[in-house]
C-alpha cells in the first residue's frame, strides 16, 4: 500500500513541475529586470519573440551569457535585430542577445576579422562548437541600440531546438509584477448577416464599465445569432509603465470555456498570421489591436487552445446568457469581462448598400488586374478572404484598394515605362503614396527592359516617382586638412531625400575600413581601435549610392600621430 501512495506521490510531483529546466538560465543582464517588451505582445506584423529588459536609458552594460554553450551564430545587420549573438546550450536551447553595442573581446576580434575580410558590416556567420566555447557567466557582449531599436536596450530569447521562441519568464527569470491587466475596449462582430448585436449586423464597439475590483462589467447586449468578441487589453509590470502584452486570454460562455490564447510559445513561420488574429482594418486606421476572440479561415496559430465553434457562440431568442473574458499576466494577475446577452430577433431595418468595386478578388485563385500601363498580380492564397477590391489607374498613379486588408504573400505591381526617354528611364522607380501629403516612399524596385516591378505585402496607393539627386555627404566630428589626433572615431552624416541609402564604401589610403552604418542617426562611424592606419597623413574616401542608383564621393585630408 505505501508503494502505490510513493507511486501515486512521484506521479503527481512530476505532472506538478514544469516542462521547462528552472534556474539554469540567469539573468543576462547585472541590474534589476525592467521589461519595455513582454514576449509573443502583437507588434507590427509579428508577435515580439523575446523580452526587451531596460537597460537604464543608457548602452554598454555588460551582457552576460545565460548559461554555457557556445556562439552557434553571429548576425550584423543595419536594421531588425542589429547586433545579435545566439549561443547553444548544452540542454538543446539557445539564447539570443539582440540590439547589441559591440560584443566581447574575443568575439569582437572574430567578426570584425569576418568584415574586413568580406569588406562588409552586415555578415552572419555560424562558427563550429570549438571555435568560441561560452563559460557560465562570462560577459559575451555590452547592450546598445543598434538595428530597428527604438531606444537602448537588450532583447532576450530562448529557443528551442526547432528554433521556436519561449517565454523566458517559464524558464524561472522573474518579473515583479502585482498589477492587473487593464482593458481599454470590447468589440463585437456579428458573423454574418444573419446575426446581430444591438441591431447592427456589423461590427460595434460595446460599452465597457470598470469596476473598483479590477474587473469589467458590458452594458447588457441584444443579440441573435453567432457572435465573436474582440478584446483591447495591455499588462503593466510593477517597475515600469509600459503597456505590454498579456500572457494568455480565456472565454467562457454560460460557463463552458470556448476559446483561448496561451501566449507561451510559437514558431517564426506562424507569426505572420498575427494580422488575421487582430483586426487589421482598425489597427491601420486607429492604430488599437483588437485581439479577436474567435477563429477565422487562415489563423493557424499554434498558441490557440480548446476553440470550440471557433470561438463563436450562439445566441437563441427569448434566451438569457452571460459570455466572460478572463485576461491574465505571467504572474497570474487577472481581469474579468461580464457580457450579459439577452436573446431578441433583430427590429426590422430597411439595409442600405454601397456600391461595391468592379473586382472581385477569389483568395483561393490567382488574379491579374491590368488598366493602360499598369498590372498588378495576386498569387493563389494571398488573402485570407474573398473580396471586392478597388483598382484604378490615373495617370501614373495606383489606387488599389485601402491598406485595411491583410496579405499573406507579396503581389507584384509592374509598370510599362516605354514612353519615358532612356535618361528618365533610369531614375524611375515605383513608391507607395503616404499620409495627407501622399509623401512617395520607395518600395523595391527592379528593371527589365521596358518594365519596373515591385512586389509587397500592403494595399495602398502607388505611384512612378523619380529621383536625381546624389545622396548627401558631411563630415560630423572633424575637418579636412585637420589633426584628428585625439578622436576615438571620425563620423560622416549621410543622406537622400527620396529613394534611401543602398550602399556605401569607404577607405583610408586607399584600404578597405569598416563604417558602422547607423540609419537612426544617418551617421557612418569609424573606430581608430580598428587599428587600419598607420601615416600621419591619412585620405578618407567614401562613397553612398542611393536606391536608384544615384551616387556621391567625399574626400578629405585628415592627420593623426
Amino acid at each position: 500500500m505505501k508503494h502505490i501512495y510513493l507511486i501515486l506521490f512521484i506521479s503527481q510531483f512530476g505532472f506538478s513541475q514544469s516542462p521547462y529546466p528552472q534556474d539554469y538560465f540567469r539573468n543576462p543582464l547585472d541590474v534589476t529586470l525592467v521589461l519595455s517588451g513582454t514576449f509573443a505582445e502583437l507588434r507590427s506584423n509579428h508577435f515580439h519573440s523575446g523580452l526587451d529588459i531596460k537597460t537604464q536609458q543608457r548602452t554598454g552594460l555588460d551582457v552576460y551569457a545565460a548559461a554555457e554553450g557556445y556562439v552557434s551564430r553571429i548576425k550584423i545587420s543595419h536594421f531588425g535585430y542589429g547586433k545579435a549573438l545566439y549561443i547553444t546550450h548544452p540542454n538543446g536551447y539557445v539564447t539570443v542577445y539582440a540590439h547589441l553595442e559591440k560584443f566581447a573581446p574575443v568575439i569582437e576580434k572574430y567578426i570584425k576579422s569576418l568584415q574586413y575580410e568580406k569588406e562588409s558590416y552586415e555578415v552572419e556567420v555560424f562558427p563550429s562548437p570549438d571555435e568560441l566555447p561560452i563559460k557560465t557567466d562570462e560577459i559575451v557582449a555590452f547592450s546598445g541600440n543598434s538595428g530597428s531599436s527604438g531606444g537602448p536596450h537588450l532583447h532576450f530569447e530562448i529557443r528551442d531546438n526547432a528554433e521556436r521562441p519561449i517565454n523566458p519568464m517559464l524558464f524561472g527569470i522573474d518579473i515583479t509584477d502585482t498589477k492587473r491587466p487593464v482593458i481599454s475596449a470590447i468589440y463585437a462582430y456579428p458573423k454574418d448577416r444573419k446575426s446581430h448585436v444591438n441591431d447592427i449586423k456589423t461590427r460595434k464597439e460595446l460599452r465597457l464599465i470598470p469596476n473598483k475590483n479590477g474587473d469589467y462589467n458590458v452594458e447588457p447586449i441584444e443579440a441573435l445569432g453567432e457572435i465573436g468578441f474582440g478584446v483591447v487589453s495591455y499588462d503593466q509590470q510593477d517597475l515600469a509603465h509600459n503597456k505590454n502584452g498579456v500572457s494568455n486570454i480565456q472565454t467562457f460562455f454560460n460557463g463552458n470555456k470556448n476559446f483561448e490564447m496561451d501566449f507561451k510559445r510559437f514558431s517564426f513561420d506562424e507569426t505572420k498570421h498575427l494580422n488575421r488574429y487582430i483586426d487589421f482594418e482598425i489597427f491601420k486606421t486607429e492604430k488599437s489591436r483588437v485581439q479577436k476572440l474567435f477563429v477565422q479561415s487562415g489563423n493557424t496559430l499554434s498558441m490557440l487552445k480548446d476553440v470550440s465553434g471557433d470561438g463563436y457562440i450562439k445566441v437563441e431568442d427569448s434566451t438569457s446568457s452571460v459570455y466572460k473574458i478572463r485576461i491574465q499576466d505571467f504572474e497570474g494577475n487577472e481581469a474579468w469581462v461580464n457580457i450579459p446577452i439577452k436573446g431578441k430577433k433583430a427590429k426590422e431595418i430597411l439595409e442600405g448598400y454601397d456600391l461595391q468595386p468592379t473586382y472581385y478578388v477569389q483568395a483561393n485563385e490567382s488574379l491579374r488586374l491590368e488598366d493602360k500601363s499598369v498590372s498588378v498580380f495576386f498569387p493563389k492564397d494571398a488573402f485570407y478572404d474573398n473580396f471586392y477590391i478597388d483598382f484604378a489607374v490615373s495617370s501614373d498613379t495606383l489606387t488599389l484598394h485601402k491598406d485595411v486588408v491583410p496579405i499573406m504573400k507579396n503581389y507584384t505591381i509592374s509598370y510599362n515605362i516605354e514612353n519615358y526617354s532612356e535618361e528618365d528611364k533610369s531614375k524611375l522607380f515605383i513608391a507607395k503614396l503616404y499620409g495627407y501629403y501622399k509623401r512617395p516612399y520607395y518600395v523595391k524596385t527592379t528593371r527589365q527592359g521596358d518594365y519596373l516591378t515591385a512586389r509587397t505585402k500592403s494595399l495602398g496607393t502607388f505611384t512612378l516617382a523619380s529621383d536625381t539627386i546624389s545622396p548627401t555627404i558631411k563630415p560630423v566630428n572633424f575637418q579636412d586638412g585637420k589633426w584628428a589626433s585625439k578622436l576615438e572615431n571620425i563620423k560622416v552624416k549621410i543622406d537622400d531625400d527620396l529613394s534611401g541609402i543602398s550602399n556605401y564604401r569607404a577607405t583610408i589610403n586607399g584600404k578597405w575600413i569598416l563604417m558602422e552604418y547607423d540609419y537612426k542617426k544617418d551617421t557612418l562611424t569609424y573606430s581608430f581601435d580598428d587599428r587600419v592606419i598607420s601615416d600621419s597623413e591619412n585620405n578618407l574616401k567614401v562613397i553612398v549610392i542611393d536606391n536608384i542608383g544615384n551616387s556621391s564621393t567625399f574626400e578629405a585630408t585628415f592627420f593623426r600621430k
